[in-house]
């Protein structure tokens, strides 16, 4: 059974400022989505909430099947966020990998497996050793991406991946991004730029003044997600 996510009378407020209402969501299984719009507009904090690290102040989000996670029932362990500054744990580049496998208790054996095929897939093998802190900025998105391909997401959340990358980066990046959604994987883009990763997404969503509006068929009448 695929992976869905469905949110419905979402409202995000600050104080008397009611950030975003969204009356219904919905994302379904293998699907890739690109979503844009103005600095301060809550994309991040949609997305935050989209993954279960943040509370809406009214509203719901579930994704199906249903799985917890022991220490918060509102995160899913197939549903995966990543910052636009990627998080580096301290190690080397093996280290950061084989992190949340060690958080899964999965056996060293499967760790090890696990780890070099993420060397292989992120193009980070010569850089096994290395300290995760001295990569680059694209090095350290990469890692990012790996650390959570390694995880087997079926919905990935990527908020501004290409942002500061040189166009190198951002091309290696939308590699790894074709690969993820050529295995099924949901991928949910927040991006300010057009480049190799958000020309993949079939679905382009833009949040302004508190609304998500979803533009269907390169339409330029945009209709609600």
């Amino acid at each position: 059974m695929g992976l869905e996510l469905n949110a419905a009378k979402l409202v995000k407020s600050f104080g008397a400022r009611e950030l975003f209402k969204i009356p219904h969501f919905h994302v379904g299984e293998g699907e890739s989505l690109h979503l844009s719009g103005d600095n301060g507009a809550g994309k991040t904090t949609l997305m935050k909430i989209l993954a279960g690290l943040d509370k809406p102040c009214s509203g719901r989000v579930d994704v199906t099947p249903n799985a917890r996670r022991w220490w918060n029932n509102r995160l899913h362990p197939q549903v995966i966020y990543l910052h636009q500054t990627p998080y580096i744990f301290a190690g080397d580049v093996e280290d950061n990998l084989a992190y949340g496998l060690k958080i899964r208790r999965e056996s060293r054996k499967n760790i090890r497996t696990k780890v070099k095929k993420a060397l292989e897939w992120s193009r980070l093998e010569p850089l096994a050793k290395q300290s995760a802190h001295s990569l680059s900025g694209g090095e350290k998105q990469r890692l990012a991406l790996a650390r959570a391909w390694v995880l087997e997401p079926r919905l990935l959340f990527l908020d501004e991946p290409t942002a500061n990358l040189d166009t190198h980066s951002v091309d290696t990046v939308g590699e790894l991004v074709s690969d993820l959604l050529h295995d099924g994987t949901t991928v949910m883009v927040s991006s300010h730029q057009n480049n190799r990763v958000t020309e993949q997404c079939k679905r382009h969503l833009r949040l302004s003044n508190g609304i998500l509006a979803e533009s269907i068929h390169s339409q330029e009448t945009p209709q609600y997600a």
